[in-house]
């Protein structure tokens, strides 16, 4: 699944090239992909609407639209958006679909705009999905209700700091992992992170000062910006708004380095499974507390 990096940047992308322009046409391939909530109508609320804004909460995306609704995106594993028109543009996982004709096999929803561009929902595997709704009733959908605060907007240390401690006695991994603990946080960037604060991933958060933690959401925030900075993370799977894979893996210090040297200390490290995901670490720069 694309992390937050790579779905940041997918918002930029659509914010640079569907934003304010006006949807002319919808064509729905796959009715798993396309849910309306109860209160909207789709000849109403979505026919006709100019785009105003793109946005993301986490991982999921949003592009709200002048009637007071907002279409809701979840790339899940597979998907992406690929705008074709006065200027191509794709993201997401790297099938053919980025760079072939489409429509193709693996396209969902259409959108088209009255200008002539056209927006494509992509999905091999079906579990992304688009949802039309009230913008009033975003915040409250399951996958957003109770979600922590966003690390890479504004300060959200305070906050980080509140919510972990309702975890005490989980393993930091676990914690940050955790989407109502903070934001948009995966495997990769909490393996980083704690390789930067030299935190054990299976130390349960009671055992860490509120230093400790601090160093941790400054390690996850500075893993992405990095990420952000190069394309994304995801090289094997995710190519950014100009077609380039991501190349954040090249830079990563511990994520997929297990039996490589540390770039800190020189010890080999080592993968281990810890909150259900394999955990790359260091076992000399990240020991765990007796």
């Amino acid at each position: 699944m694309p992390e937050l990096p790579e779905v940041e940047t997918v918002r930029r992308g659509l914010a640079r090239l569907v934003v304010g322009r006006q949807i002319g046409s919808v064509e729905v391939r796959a009715d798993k992909s396309f849910r309306v909530a109860p209160d909207a109508v789709v000849e109403r609320d979505l026919l006709d609407a100019t785009i105003t804004g793109a946005r993301r909460r986490g991982k999921v995306l949003m592009l709200d639209l002048d009637t007071g609704h907002t279409l809701v995106a979840h790339l899940k594993m597979t998907g992406q958006m690929v705008v074709r028109g006065d200027e191509d543009w794709g993201a997401g996982h790297p099938t053919d679909s980025l760079i072939g004709q489409l429509p193709d096999n693996s396209t969902r929803v259409i959108i088209g705009f009255d200008d002539g561009v056209t927006l494509y929902f992509n999905d091999q595997r079906k579990f992304g999905w688009l949802y039309l709704m009230p913008t009033g009733a975003v915040d409250d959908i399951d996958l957003l209700a109770g979600m922590g605060p966003e690390p890479l907007d504004g300060d959200p240390e305070a906050e980080f700091l509140a919510r972990v401690h309702h975890h005490d006695k989980t393993s930091i991994k676990a914690a940050i992992l955790n989407q109502q603990v903070v934001a948009g946080i995966g495997n990769i960037y909490a393996d980083e992170a704690l390789w930067a604060a030299e935190v054990h991933p299976a130390s349960p958060v009671g055992s860490l000062s509120d230093d400790d933690l601090r160093h941790i959401l400054q390690g996850a925030i500075a893993a992405m910006n990095l990420s952000l900075s190069v394309g994304g993370s995801t090289d094997r799977t995710y190519v950014d708004a100009e077609g380039r894979r991501g190349s954040y893996l090249s830079f990563a210090k511990v994520f997929r380095r297990d039996g490589q040297p540390c770039p800190r200390c020189g010890t080999t490290i080592v993968k281990i499974r810890c909150a259900g995901r394999g955990t790359h670490l260091c076992p000399v720069c990240q020991p765990l507390a007796p």
